[in-house]
């Protein structure tokens, strides 16, 4: 095992230890602490909150990992949450069926990692799909098991994720301690708690039955061009203004979610560049909504960098156990949900995921030129077919059909222009020739002549370099006018007004 080189970049970031050429748990007291926990509370007497909270303490001890004054409320948050916050009958199932399934996969994660390695050396001929930090302009896929994840996943719960490093390598946080260390002197959170049941909710049906499946993660590069010097390069303005692609056509939907289309597309997740945002911590809009309903994508946090600017994240497989109601501090975990997703040759399910993160708080600078292209080629790399040339120059998933839905996509707390953004992501679309385009509005007001606007563009028979040429102009209109601060027409009604004329 220890002259695997995509073991090597992932084993700085993970609790286990090579010994005898295997993976092992470098401390017999731990082991001894989950074998206890795996037989149940007349064993492991962890029976409640505060004794859980004591055992993650003495497991994090055997791993030498140094306490911090942060983690003490991580660990007041564990018995807040198992002691005060479920009720007993939910409490005692988690103590009883729920921990001991964690610990038993946890005894096995070794063997499961090892038996992952082995497996991937033939999963897809002539691509590299093991477990490793995929960094930073370097395109690759890692397939992981369910079970796999199921065992990175209580991990997290535990803590035992090694932290010390994973700031300075810009991989995001993967240890549970600030989600459960958020219930603690933090006024009204029962959006956190409603987090947690879910993450809670994920675990119990683990206990239940282990899915068989398999959740690719991808890293996509944007690369389309050669500049004049032979290397590759990101579209630029010339390249969109001479496209001659034609627009897809758009489903306008002013109610419903992403997540609960019922046709086969591509749901775009509304990304932190730090995949999975505030999913672990406080955060509690779209993304990470996502990551609680389906929480097999916070693997991906495990190995995945921060995305650069040509960079998007993939993931094809991650199985939806929860249902939810409401938004932000209004989200509530509402109940179990059945995810009946076809399964595809490689055993993951057809729920594709493509993150891609926007401008934050760009304001009359996102109509600058720069801006423009920034988000119209980040959508575009999110939204390129998948094709692998290191696999022959074939594409591992074969997407024919299959188109985007998304929404508003950075027009949120990160302040985007709903109108511009909606246009921009046609474009994107339409270039990496997808057959529609199914936008869900949210009840934005702004967008509620959207589809008006849209088959008023599609009757006119524009090409993609042909809307692209008048959100630039509009754009350029729009900057000069705030220099001489004149009152200007919206995006849409700009268009209208030109196409009546």
């Amino acid at each position: 095992m220890e002259k695997r080189e995509d073991l090597e970049t992932i084993l700085p970031y993970l609790p286990l230890k090579i010994q005898d050429s295997s993976l092992s748990w470098p401390s017999p007291h731990l082991v001894e602490v989950l074998e206890a926990m795996s037989k149940g509370p007349s064993q492991s007497q962890v029976d409640s909150g505060q004794t859980l909270s004591d055992s993650i303490s003495d497991m994090r001890q055997a791993l030498s990992f140094t306490s911090h004054l942060s983690f003490s409320s991580a660990l007041q948050g564990y018995a807040l949450f198992f002691d005060e916050k479920m009720s007993k009958e939910e409490s005692s199932r988690c103590f009883n069926e729920v921990l001991p399934a964690m610990a038993c996969l946890l005894l096995r994660f070794p063997s499961l990692l090892e038996l992952h390695y082995l497996n991937s050396e033939n999963l897809i001929n002539g691509t590299k799909t093991g477990l490793r930090v995929l960094g930073h302009n370097k395109a690759g896929i890692v397939f992981l098991s369910q079970e796999l994840i199921g065992a990175l996943l209580s991990c997290s719960f535990f803590c035992l994720f090694p932290v010390e490093t994973r700031g300075s390598n810009r991989l995001p946080t993967i240890n549970f301690d600030k989600l459960f260390g958020s219930l603690v002197n933090t006024g009204r959170n029962e959006h956190q708690e409603n987090k947690i049941k879910c993450i809670i909710h994920y675990f119990k049906r683990l206990s239940s039955c282990i899915p068989p499946g398999f959740v690719s993660f991808e890293r996509k590069i944007l690369s389309l061009q050669q500049d004049s010097s032979g290397l590759e390069a990101c579209p630029d303005e010339d390249f969109w203004r001479k496209s001659t692609i034609n627009l897809c056509p758009v489903e306008v939907h002013t109610s419903g979610l992403i997540e609960d289309q019922s046709i086969e597309a591509l749901e775009v997740d509304f990304a932190n560049k730090n995949l999975g945002g505030g999913a672990l911590r406080k955060g509690c809009v779209q993304e990470e909504i996502r990551f609680m309903i389906n929480p097999e994508l916070i693997a991906g946090m495990l190995f995945l960098p921060t995305m650069e600017v040509t960079e998007t994240i993939e993931v094809v497989g991650a199985e939806r156990f929860s249902h939810y109601t409401g938004y932000s501090s209004s989200f509530r975990f509402s109940d179990d949900y059945i995810d009946t997703k076809e399964i595809d040759v490689y055993g993951r399910r057809k729920t594709r995921i493509v993150a891609i993160d926007a401008l934050r708080h760009p304001g009359i600078s996102q109509y600058k030129l720069e801006c423009l292209l920034r988000e119209t080629n980040k959508a575009l790399s999110g939204f390129l077919h998948v094709c692998k040339k290191q696999n022959n120059g074939q594409c591992i998933d074969h997407e024919d059909g299959v188109g985007i839905a998304t929404g508003n996509w950075g027009c949120g707390a990160y302040g985007g222009d709903p109108e511009l953004k909606s246009l921009l992501q046609w474009l994107a679309v339409s270039q990496a020739r997808r057959p529609f385009m199914s936008y869900y509005t949210f009840g934005f007001e702004a967008l509620h002549n959207l589809n008006q606007v849209t088959e008023l563009v599609l009757s006119k028979g524009w090409t993609v370099g042909d809307l692209w040429k008048k959100l630039v102009k509009y754009s350029n209109e729009r900057l000069r006018s705030k220099k001489r601060k004149e009152s200007k027409l919206g995006l849409f009604d700009w268009l209208i007004s030109i196409k009546s004329a």
